[in-house]
């Protein structure tokens, strides 16, 4: 009996403390849920107020009349749908050829890329930005649009996948007279499909999310994006804490709701792409 309850011990207290982690993790989200349809100044009470005495739908209105929120949030829609688009197509197309087309160079060149994973994004930030004003292409939302188009991560991620495609498939396909172009389409596309569902849901939470480069790259107030704008307005209505909330609400309700709607197949894809050599 005792080596029964030592045995049950251990996934116990593993269940326990997930649980604790969930709750600590969920209670600031509710809150935040909560506090968006408190009145002014019902946030800052003491002591804190977990639920609305009387719940409001004016924070809302107000972010979406008085402060145009509604301008912003299609912005930020536009850039993440056309981040996601071009980044699924220029990531397939380059991890299929460093899989499955042989050239001159690839295995060294992919090496490069894979070691320049550990360098942070943040750093290739200024001279990018050098490079996109001299094209002309600063306070753009092309500009913006930039780093998504290829990302090495996301290279990695489908070259690792494209490796389980069997060559003989492909060999196939080109016996019966398919260029390179249609073997990729009609036989390589079909079969890393879930691989690229996981970028394309991993880009539009990247790009829906992403503060740091449309803020150094937007200068017109007008073309921000949703988390840039709610940042400004932090600045503006720093006392308006049920203000903030509620665009806080509606910045991260389109990426929760993508990411559960793509959650098993994100995280398979994610799983199956780094164990697949």
């Amino acid at each position: 009996m005792s080596g029964a309850k030592h045995r049950l011990a251990g996934p116990v207290l593993l269940h326990a403390a997930l649980i604790v982690g969930s709750l600590a993790t969920l209670v600031p989200l509710g809150w935040m849920v909560a506090a968006s349809f408190m009145t002014p100044g019902e946030a800052n009470s003491l002591p804190p107020r977990l639920l609305p005495q009387h719940p409001t739908l004016d924070n809302y209105v107000t972010m979406f009349t008085r402060l145009d929120l509604l301008r912003h949030f299609v912005n930020s829609a536009i850039v993440t749908v056309l981040a996601t688009v071009l980044s699924v197509l220029v990531n397939s197309l380059a991890g299929y050829a460093f899989a499955k087309l042989p050239f001159p160079g690839r295995e060294k060149l992919f090496r490069t890329l894979a070691a320049a994973l550990v360098v942070p994004a943040q750093v290739g930030m200024l001279p990018l930005f050098l490079l996109l004003r001299q094209m002309g292409l600063v306070n753009t939302y092309g500009g913006v649009l930039v780093p998504y188009m290829a990302s090495i991560f996301g290279i990695f991620m489908i070259r690792q996948y494209a490796l389980s495609v069997p060559d003989d498939l492909l060999d196939a396909a080109r016996v019966e007279g398919a260029g390179e172009w249609s073997v990729f389409r009609l036989v390589a596309l079909p079969v890393i499909k879930p691989i690229l569902v996981t970028l394309a849901a991993f880009t539009f939470l990247s790009a829906w999310n992403d503060f740091m480069w449309p803020l150094i790259i937007l200068a017109d107030s007008g073309m921000y994006t949703l988390p840039v704008a709610l940042a400004n307005l932090v600045g503006e209505h720093v006392q308006d804490t049920e203000l903030m909330m509620a665009g806080s609400v509606v910045t991260i309700l389109p990426a929760l709701a993508v990411f559960l709607v793509f959650q098993r197949t994100y995280v398979q894809g994610i799983m199956s792409g780094g164990i697949k050599e």
